[in-house]
């Protein structure tokens, strides 16, 4: 997981050497984004005035698939719980054709950032939470009283229910000792029944009439009111009761309108808007079709970039502080090939460099954690406790290089296959006979990948 760093202890080095963990070279990307990261902050501790003026300093990262281009963003929002979207541009199509409309990436960023607080804030009630469940299951476990209404509307079944029905109610019992039975986890199997609110059917048929985003709040309001959610008895182990009557009770402790406004807050200030395959949507000559509609797409994308006001389910927000990162490979165009308003809002522009083996020898070691740590965890829950020679890890490596260089260039992924290449085998029998100590040494690679390697043909659809 990466380690979030506090607002005071975000400076460009802090936030390099935390991408460092994750991310083998690319030094120069590491550095842009920190500096634009640490701008963030300092125009936070600018005076109101001077603050609304300074605008984010948008980025484009060019360079081929598999360098480290998308992870770069999404650690770098992970470091400030920053709200984080990846979109990417070919999605999109120039109003009037069938495609997703561009505004739709802002309320994804939106959605995301409300996730992202009401996770944080169930950290903080979680134990009233667990608290309050445990009063009213332990209400529920004595037959009444203690538990209000919801005891009884409850039933509890004893250990001799058969299942055919309704069992007889618990034997009288001190509260103190059926709370004591309750910590220790005696009473987990007991069934009891419960209530359990139902989801509203607003969503699914706002869903079915394609209603536009910008439409959806009133109208959602509306239809929850006219199809309000039901509650049913469900009959459940006390183990399973307590989950959903913490979940109950978390939703009761929950101020989703105050949850909201800091969402869209922190989506204003703080998000982070990935656009991927910006080059695919880069051509500024006249032409009919595809080309047409590419410009479209990027005049469309534009007043997002620029700063504007859109209109979501949650209320207005703003994109005139959203952070945008854009990436592509650029192979085919360049980006003085977008449209010119679209270029002088990405100020920055950062080449990523290609991988190479000694860069794969890195990236199969050095992260935390590593595709070498990774597999070996796995298959350790198999009982398997694989042993990478270093001699392994430089021919995994080389062929990884060797093959994007014979075929196509995927960077970094291309690992990923050939690893499980490798380790297909240990992997399929783990279950059942490998078990005890593997090691994976140079012979060992070289075995299960020398006939693909050799093959281009063949490793073009393999590997």
């Amino acid at each position: 997981m990466t380690t979030q760093i506090s607002t005071e202890e975000l400076t460009p080095r802090a936030i390099v050497s935390a991408l460092d963990r994750h991310i083998v070279g690319q030094a120069e990307a590491k550095k842009v984004v920190a500096i634009a990261l640490r701008n963030r902050t300092r125009r936070r501790a600018l005076e109101d005035d001077l603050r609304d003026e300074v605008s984010p300093k948008n980025i484009i990262m060019i360079g081929p698939t598999g360098v480290g281009k998308t992870e770069i963003a999404r650690r770098l929002a992970r470091l400030t719980r920053a709200p984080f979207v990846k979109v990417e541009a070919t999605k999109y199509t120039e109003i009037g054709y069938v495609g997703r409309d561009v505004e739709s990436m802002v309320r994804d960023l939106v959605e995301t950032a409300i996730k992202l607080v009401r996770e944080e804030r169930i950290v903080v009630i979680r134990s009233e939470a667990e608290r309050k469940a445990r009063d009213k299951l332990i209400g529920i476990l004595q037959g009444g009283g203690a538990g209000g209404a919801e005891s009884r509307r409850a039933t509890v079944f004893t250990d001799a229910d058969t299942g055919s029905g309704p069992g007889a109610q618990t034997s009288i019992a001190s509260r103190e000792e059926i709370a004591r039975q309750y910590d220790r986890g005696e009473l987990d199997e007991r069934e009891v029944e419960v209530e359990v609110q139902q989801s509203s059917n607003a969503d699914g048929l706002i869903g079915m009439m394609g209603v536009d985003e910008s439409m959806m709040g009133g109208l959602r309001e509306m239809m929850e009111k006219s199809f309000p959610a039901r509650s049913q008895r469900s009959r459940m182990s006390v183990a399973d009761a307590r989950k959903v009557l913490v979940d109950q009770e978390i939703d009761k402790l929950l101020d989703m309108d105050k949850i909201k406004r800091e969402a869209i807050e922190r989506a204003e200030q703080s998000g982070i808007i990935f656009i991927d395959e910006l080059d695919k949507i880069a051509g500024q000559r006249e032409g009919h079709g595809p080309d047409v509609s590419r410009q479209g797409v990027q005049r469309d994308i534009l007043p997002i970039i620029e700063g504007c006001t859109v209109t979501t389910k949650h209320g207005q927000v703003s994109t005139d502080h959203v952070l945008f990162i854009a990436a592509g490979a650029f192979h085919m165009t360049k980006p003085s090939d977008l449209i010119p308003e679209l270029q002088g809002r990405f100020p920055l522009r950062v080449e990523l460099q290609s991988l190479g083996a000694k860069d794969f020898e890195r990236i199969l070691t050095e992260p935390e954690p590593s595709l070498v740590d990774q597999y070996k965890a796995l298959l350790r829950t198999d009982g398997v406790f694989l042993d990478f020679a270093e001699e392994s890890i430089v021919e995994i490596a080389r062929h990884a290089a060797d093959i994007n260089e014979s075929t196509e260039d995927i960077g970094a992924r291309r690992l990923h296959t050939i690893l499980e290449r490798v380790l297909q085998d240990v992997s399929f029998d783990a279950p059942d006979a490998a078990r005890g100590e593997v090691t994976i040494d140079r012979d060992y690679v070289r075995t299960r990948l020398e006939v693909l390697t050799k093959d281009q043909d063949l490793s073009r659809f393999i590997l």
